[in-house]
């Protein structure tokens, strides 16, 4: 059965030509040309994935992201023209699993589009078990995340990202190399989106003066899980 993906572009060109990729692949499409009309087909088609501009009108990106996390945790690709890196890391703070800039050539979309939905919908790849360090446990084959007992929503990039890490701990991973285990490739300047996600990791697991410093910075390489 075919894996449904929503596209939401305010640009209608943009719309048309990403359905025709995505249709060619094999998936199926619908699309929303703002973030009030994405909340609407979203709730109506559950897509696998969804593909989404930022700036729209109405209602944009982010707010659509905020939103859209009280009742689903489906993966997001951000579509954006803005090229500074806060503006990027704003929707991965958010809870998008990537971005890809416009203007994008449909081959890297493409494969993005197919890296993120492997993880998705191949569960069957990863190694089952169950990790424990102190009071983590994280449920490889149920995407289960908890401290104390107490269960920690992730999108599916912080969950791989934590899983790599805390599978070795205290081995010191670079950002390229953690690109390539959560994503399956890596693209010059997409290096950064790490950082996002270590960034949401470290404010769910509660870290702070008082609490346990688990993820630590190497700094000129990367990060490390301290067991």
């Amino acid at each position: 059965m075919a894996h449904t993906i929503m596209v939401v572009d305010d640009e209608a060109g943009y719309r048309s030509l990403i359905q025709a990729y995505l249709e060619k692949d094999g998936y199926e499409v619908v699309t929303a040309a703002n973030g009030r009309e994405a909340l609407f087909v979203a709730r109506q088609s559950k897509p696998s994935l969804i593909l989404l501009d930022v700036m729209m009108p109405d209602l944009d990106g982010y707010e659509f992201i905020r939103l859209h996390r009280k009742e689903r945790n489906t993966p997001i690709i951000l579509l954006t023209a803005k090229v500074e890196e806060a503006d990027k890391v704003i929707g991965l703070e958010l809870g998008a699993d990537d971005y890809v800039t416009k203007p994008f050539s449909p081959g890297e979309l493409m494969a993005r589009v197919r890296a993120v939905m492997r993880r998705a919908i191949n569960d069957g790849s990863r190694v089952g078990g169950v990790v424990h360090i102190g009071d983590l446990m994280l449920d490889l084959e149920n995407y289960i995340f908890t401290i104390a007992d107490e269960r920690i929503d992730l999108t599916r990039s912080e969950f791989d990202l934590l899983a790599v890490l805390m599978q070795s701990p205290n081995r010191a991973f670079k950002r390229s190399e953690l690109l390539e285990r959560t994503q399956g490739m890596t693209f010059e300047g997409y290096e950064r989106t790490i950082d996002a996600h270590i960034k949401n990791i470290r404010q769910k697991i509660r870290q702070g003066p008082e609490k346990p410093q688990y993820i630590d910075t190497v700094y000129g390489i990367g990060y490390r899980f301290i067991a």
